[in-house]
């Protein structure tokens, strides 16, 4: 096969929190997000906190795996002299119908994008939905039908109401069940007839290692990320049950980070440490998507001590309303040894040493040509669930060249590699994949690291690290490279 399918659904993605901005605009709450400080590759970002009774502010380092605790009788705030990215990021929210116009000139025909809870529910447990963020997301969606791009809405991105996370701690409480689904069905009722697609949670599995981050928890002990899990897991079968109820057009995805891990010898030791790490991360997927907890988990919390406040019609709701597909994210692969002495990898999500076949962008993740044609036939073989990579991309260091344009070549390579990966999937190994929306694909703010030079999309977007910028769009070269390989139904991959 030389072209993709003719119903491939070809995009970009984005997240609300990344790259919408407009934190406090037209009645919108805070959301955790926005009490997230810019860093760097070698510098953590801070949750800023402060103590009402007293008045006194800090901070504590967010880091991939790194267990985060605030102080007693403090709680996430926005405190002077610390700069917030999320609270403008590269401004989607009064950009929509330049960057929308740039998307259909690609040939977008879906675009991925979040909407942000609190700008629906300012507070999260709210009688009432502000009415100024539904009409934003209609003008959004009425913008893309314009163009003929359908959008493919995730409803919670890496941000959380911050008065859930205060009041509830968030998901840790069964009634944040109710108010995700409160405001599941006020969306998918709203835009009935506009939106077919969406997700629940972005990268459910973040969870385990940045819950904070993924879904607005205080604590970080293993209880807490458990009970979190399960509570979104209900929260995803009743979303289903809704969806299907108000409309049996809509589908309901889950979406997982996936970063394979290898073992890096032949030791059956390093080949249970990667099965097994593998398992953690598809325990997310077996239960949202298969519809039932593996039982080598279930013994985990057994032994453990861990509860999770369950009741035993939450099982029969899993089973009954699994996610309708299967997106996630797939960057790269992670390797993974239990032999000492080895370079620990230095930007992976997932962590493990260097692969020593693979090379690295300037952040330290791999770059592997196989890894979506790995991932693909793992997901499938596990599942046989119609499949959609809503992630995938590479930070790039770009600069506008002296003759005014961005000359992306290290993305293209990488992009080449990726699709040509995902063709053979489909073509040599039977592959359901519905599509794929290339990760931000206008320049927004990494969420690892908080910075704007760490840049992913096919557009520039004149904005730095401490804020500064016009906010000009510039297309980049990847934008008429990938432009063609729609156009071609990506039989063209060629410079």
């Amino acid at each position: 096969m030389t072209e993709f399918p003719k119903d491939f659904l070809w995009g970009g993605a984005t997240a609300a929190n990344q790259y919408e901005g407009a934190y406090l605009e037209d009645g919108k709450g805070l959301s955790t997000s926005d009490v997230m400080t810019n860093g760097s590759h070698t510098t953590p970002r801070k949750i800023t906190w402060i103590k009402p009774a007293t008045g006194e502010t800090g901070y504590v380092e967010m880091a991939f795996g790194k267990s985060i605790n605030f102080p007693k009788d403090a709680i996430p705030a926005v405190v002077d002299g610390y700069y917030y990215p999320s609270h403008t990021a590269t401004d989607f929210y009064h950009h929509y119908q330049e960057d929308i116009k740039l998307m259909a000139e690609m040939g977008f025909k879906y675009f991925r994008l979040s909407i942000n809870w609190a700008r629906i529910f300012p507070n999260g447990d709210d009688a009432e939905p502000n009415e100024q963020g539904l009409e934003f997301y209609d003008k959004v969606f009425d913008e893309c039908r314009k163009y003929g791009i359908e959008p493919l809405v995730t409803l919670s991105h890496y941000e959380t109401p911050l008065n859930l996370s205060i009041k509830y701690n968030s998901w840790t409480n069964r009634k944040v069940i109710d108010f995700f689904v409160k405001y599941a069905k006020t969306v998918m009722k709203r835009y009935k007839g506009k939106v077919k697609y969406y997700l629940t949670f972005n990268e459910i599995n973040c969870m385990s290692m940045m819950p904070f981050v993924a879904a607005g928890l205080l604590t970080d002990d293993d209880e807490s990320k458990a009970k979190g899990a399960h509570n979104q897991f209900l929260a995803s079968a009743l979303t289903v049950k809704a969806a299907h109820e108000i409309d049996p057009e809509i589908k309901v995805g889950q979406m997982l980070a996936f970063q394979p891990f290898y073992a890096l010898t032949a030791d059956p030791k390093d080949q249970l440490a990667a099965l097994k790490a593998n398992d953690w991360t598809l325990f997310y997927s077996d239960v949202q998507t298969g519809g039932r907890y593996p039982d080598w988990i279930l013994k985990e919390y057994e032994e453990k001590g861990i509860k999770l406040d369950d009741q035993p019609e939450d099982y029969e709701l899993l089973a009954k309303y699994p996610a309708d597909f299967l997106s996630f994210s797939c960057y790269a692969s992670s390797t993974i040894t239990t032999h000492d002495g080895q370079e620990v990898s230095g930007g992976n999500l997932m962590g493990g040493v260097t692969n020593p076949y693979l090379k690295t962008n300037d952040w330290g993740w791999a770059i592997d040509p196989d890894v979506l044609r790995i991932a693909l036939n793992i997901l499938w073989d596990r599942y046989h669930k119609p499949l959609w990579i809503v992630e995938n991309g590479i930070g790039v260091k770009d600069q506008i060249a002296e003759d005014g344009h961005i000359h992306d070549k290290e993305r293209i390579s990488y992009l080449q590699q990726n699709l040509a990966s995902m063709r053979d999937a489909i073509s040599l190994d039977g592959i359901d994949l519905m599509g794929y929306t290339m990760w931000g694909c206008i320049d927004l703010v990494s969420a690892g690291t908080g910075e704007m030079r760490k840049r992913y999309g096919f557009v520039y977007v004149d904005r730095d690290d401490k804020g500064e910028g016009t906010l000009k769009r510039i297309p980049k070269d990847s934008f008429y490279w990938y432009k063609k390989v729609i156009a071609s139904r990506g039989a063209d991959l060629s410079d």
